[in-house]
């Protein structure tokens, strides 16, 4: 009778661990974000994850270093078709700047960090010489945290797949499983 009783107890205890990780993962792949992109002093950006709402498909802000939300930004709507929706700013001076687009529907489709170098100068001609080179405009984005170390539960910020949440499943499930085995095994007395 004992040991039926811990069995489903341990049954219930392998089964709410494995169905845990599956209750947090809500939809599996959020939508595929933004790409950013710099030249010169403007800078653009691209997504796919809006979609059109009363003739609107969603706004784009660019947000400096000492901006913190959506409406602080620079914003510009995005303008686009069903499969790929853009937004660009020019006249951006050199900085570190924050892209984060908003789709019609209030979602966010993403948010990216972006550096804009700006325009490098050109080489200028002397009467007496030859111009040697011109210099071309540098591009670079990255996709660093925002404001500073992005904290919380160890990849909280992070979309999972549904394989990934699976796979954490099955090693809490067999984590579990094994101390009940080990539990069970050393309430038993030793037979020699």
């Amino acid at each position: 009778m004992r040991t039926s009783r811990v069995i489903v107890r341990s049954g219930l205890t392998v089964a709410a661990a494995a169905a845990l990780p599956l209750a947090f993962a809500g939809p599996a792949g959020a939508g595929p974000g933004i790409s950013v992109s710099t030249s010169g002093t403007t800078v653009a950006v691209t997504t796919s994850a809006c979609s059109e709402v009363n003739g609107s498909w969603g706004t784009a802000s660019l947000l400096n270093s000492t901006q913190n939300t959506f409406a602080e930004g620079r914003q510009v709507a995005l303008s686009g078709s069903a499969t790929s929706q853009s937004a660009a700013w020019s006249s951006v001076t050199p900085g570190t700047y924050t892209v984060i687009v908003r789709c019609s529907d209030n979602s966010t489709a993403g948010t990216q960090s972006v550096i804009a170098s700006g325009a490098t100068p050109t080489a200028t001609a002397s009467p007496t010489s030859t111009p040697t080179s011109t210099a071309t405009p540098t591009m670079s984005a990255t996709a660093s945290p925002t404001r500073g170390v992005m904290g919380g539960i160890g990849g909280a910020v992070k979309d999972h797949t549904t394989l990934t949440l699976v796979a954490g499943g099955a090693l809490v499930a067999a984590g579990v499983g094994g101390t009940a085995w080990y539990v069970r095994r050393r309430a038993k007395p030793h037979r020699f």
